[in-house]
């Protein structure tokens, strides 16, 4: 594949073909991504509690059609949000002419971004992202170059537990149909500790782990302090190393 504003392959073709097929709907309040747009106000408030967005530089990483982008935006950020999947930058650029919400959308690895913007944001989001991609602490590693010091990144994935795989993947994906078929393997979950681990390698501090779930009986999501399934993080990088 060649993708411009990539130099390298911490991607897997399978995962962007999967989410590329579903940008016609991706901002159907009620169709594919019905589950991303529950989730979407609690993920918002996450980041907003711990990152002051009016007039921050705020980069968005794997922002698909951009429904984060937008709401970060929305709250007086300048947003760049990026992604490798060509169908969805088309869809999130298209939904931008309709609301009128300015983000500077690119094609573009984080990795790559991170070679030519080093120390450039005050906040990197990257959500429901993590699980896809075949390196990601490399992920994690490039986001830490992005930041300023005393910047902030914040992290939403999925914990490798039975509990998670009984939820999100057969519970989500074959019995309520909440998501597509196919959108997790469980082999790619997360476990907190790991997350850490590649954290503390790149050089960021954790400050937070805090669950995220999402009541499908009422297409909402909240904050929680269980963490055995969707989780979210926060952590913060250095003001100077010490």
């Amino acid at each position: 594949m060649n993708n411009a504003g990539t130099n390298n392959d911490n991607f897997s073709q399978a995962e962007l073909d999967k989410f590329g097929a579903l940008a016609n709907r991706w901002w159907d309040p009620q169709g594919p991504q019905k589950a991303l747009h529950a989730l979407n106000p609690a993920r918002l408030g996450y980041v907003a509690e711990r990152a002051p967005l009016r007039g921050a530089a705020v980069l968005d990483v794997g922002c698909g059609g951009g429904l984060l982008s937008e709401a970060l935006a929305g709250e007086g950020a300048a947003v760049t949000a990026i992604d490798l999947a060509p169908e969805l930058i088309k869809i999130a650029k298209l939904h931008r002419l309709e609301s009128k919400v300015e983000v500077d959308y690119r094609l573009s690895s984080v990795e790559a971004l991170a070679a030519q913007q080093p120390g450039r944001y005050d906040a990197i989001t990257c959500m429901e992202m993590l699980e896809h991609v075949p390196d990601p602490d490399s992920v994690l590693a490039a986001c830490a170059t992005l930041l300023k010091p005393g910047g902030r990144l914040f992290i939403s994935t999925l914990n490798r537990t039975p509990a998670a795989f009984a939820l999100a993947i057969v519970g989500a994906e074959y019995i309520a149909g909440v998501l597509p078929k196919g959108t997790h393997q469980y082999r790619d979950f997360i476990k907190p500790s790991e997350l850490a681990a590649w954290l503390r390698a790149a050089g960021l501090e954790l400050e937070d782990v805090s669950g995220l779930m999402y009541e499908p009986w009422r297409n909402a999501a909240r904050v929680i302090s269980r963490t055995d399934i969707n989780y979210l993080a926060c952590a913060r990088k250095p003001e100077r190393a010490e």
